[in-house]
C-alpha cells in the first residue's frame, strides 16, 4: 500500500501534467490562430504541426523551469498540498477563460496559483518578493515589446514591399507564414511546458526525491513535453476565433509579422530564463500590427476583454488556489 506522502506526490504530478495538457489546448491559438485565420494552413494541419513543434520546443531548455521553481518561494517552505492547490487554482482559471474564449495567460495563472497557495500555507512573508519582481517585470514588459516590435516590423515590411501588389505579396507571405507559425509553435513549447517542469521539480524537492533544485530530471522534461503536445493536438477553437478573427482582421503578411515578432520575443526571454506569457506576447504583437494599419483596424471591445483577463489572472488564480488549499488541506493534508 502506498504511503500517504507518496500518494500525494503522484497526485501533484498528475495535476501538473493535467495543467500542461490544458495549457496545450488553451494556448494552441498562440501558435496557430493567425495562420488559420489567413488560410495559410487548415485547422487540422496547423494543430498537428503545433503539437509536434510544441513537443520539440519543450525539450530544448529548462532555464524557465528553474526560475519558476526557485523564484516564487524557497522550496523548503513548500509542501505537496501547496503545489497541488497552486496547480488547481491555475487550472480552474484556465478553464474559465477557455470557456469564454479569452486568451488569458497560463504563465500568470500558475504564478498566481502558487502565490495564493503559499500565502494560505505560511503567509505572504515567505514569498520571494525579489524573484517575483523579476518574474512580473518580464511578464509586464514582454507585451510592450511585442506591441512595439510588431508595429515596427510591419512598417518595415510595408516599406520594403511598397511597390508590390497586395495579391502577390499575400500569396508569397502565405507560404512564409507556415515557417513563422512553426517557429512560434516551437517557441511556445520552449516557454510554456517549462512552467509545469518547475512545479513538478518543486514537488519532488519537497518530497525529498531530489536534494535540491539543481537540475530538472529528464523524465519530468519528457512527461511535460508529451502532455503539452497532446493538449495542443486537441486544439482550442474558441480562442483561435478570438485571437485570429475577432481581434484584428489579418492577411498573410500580417500573420507572418505577428508570429515572427512573437517567437523572437519569447526565445529571447527563454534564453535568459524569464517566464513570459506567450499569450500576452502574441496578442500584443497582433495589436502592434493592427495599429500599423490604422487604429480602427483593432476591435477595441475584444482588446478590453483581453486586457481585463490579463489584469485579473494573477489575483483570480491566487484566490482560487487559496480557497482550494483551505478546502483540501483538512481532507488530504493530514
Amino acid at each position: 500500500m502506498l504511503d500517504a506522502t507518496l500518494l500525494m506526490l503522484f497526485l501533484v504530478i498528475a495535476a501538473a501534467l493535467l495543467f500542461d495538457y490544458i495549457n496545450g489546448f488553451h494556448d494552441t491559438a498562440n501558435a496557430i490562430a493567425t495562420c488559420v485565420s489567413t488560410r495559410a494552413l487548415s485547422v487540422r494541419s496547423a494543430i498537428i504541426m503545433a503539437a509536434i513543434l510544441n513537443f520539440a520546443g519543450a525539450m530544448v531548455s529548462t532555464k524557465v523551469a528553474t526560475t519558476i521553481g526557485k523564484g516564487i518561494v524557497d522550496p523548503a517552505n513548500v509542501t505537496q498540498m501547496v503545489v497541488l492547490a497552486g496547480i488547481a487554482g491555475a487550472i480552474i482559471w484556465d478553464l474559465i477563460t477557455w470557456y469564454y474564449g479569452l486568451p488569458s495567460s497560463s504563465s500568470h495563472a500558475i504564478i498566481g496559483g502558487i502565490m495564493g497557495a503559499v500565502i494560505a500555507h505560511t503567509g505572504a512573508a515567505t514569498l520571494h518578493w525579489e524573484g517575483l519582481k523579476k518574474i512580473i517585470l518580464a511578464l509586464v514588459l514582454s507585451p510592450v515589446a511585442g506591441t512595439i516590435l510588431g508595429f515596427l516590423f510591419m512598417l518595415l515590411i510595408m516599406w520594403l514591399f511598397k511597390d508590390k501588389a497586395p495579391y502577390g505579396l499575400n500569396k508569397a507571405f502565405r507560404k512564409l507564414q507556415v515557417l513563422s507559425a512553426a517557429f512560434m509553435a516551437f517557441s511556445h513549447g520552449t516557454a510554456d511546458a517549462q512552467k509545469s517542469m518547475g512545479v513538478i521539480t518543486l514537488a519532488l524537492v519537497s518530497y525529498g526525491y531530489l536534494p535540491g533544485f539543481d537540475h530538472i530530471p529528464m523524465w519530468v522534461v519528457i512527461a511535460c513535453a508529451v502532455a503539452m503536445a497532446l493538449g495542443t493536438a486537441l486544439g482550442g477553437w474558441r480562442i483561435i476565433k478570438t485571437v485570429g478573427r475577432d481581434f484584428v482582421k489579418l492577411q498573410p503578411v500580417h500573420g507572418f509579422c505577428v508570429e515572427t515578432t512573437s517567437a523572437l520575443v519569447i526565445q529571447g526571454a527563454a534564453f535568459f530564463g524569464m517566464p513570459v506569457s506567450t499569450t500576452h506576447v502574441i496578442t500584443s504583437s497582433i495589436l502592434g500590427v493592427g495599429i500599423s494599419k490604422r487604429m480602427s483596424a483593432v476591435n477595441w471591445n475584444v482588446a478590453y476583454r483581453i486586457l481585463w483577463a490579463w489584469v485579473l489572472t494573477i489575483p483570480a488564480s491566487a484566490v482560487m488556489a487559496y480557497i482550494t488549499y483551505q478546502v483540501l488541506n483538512p481532507l488530504l493534508g493530514k
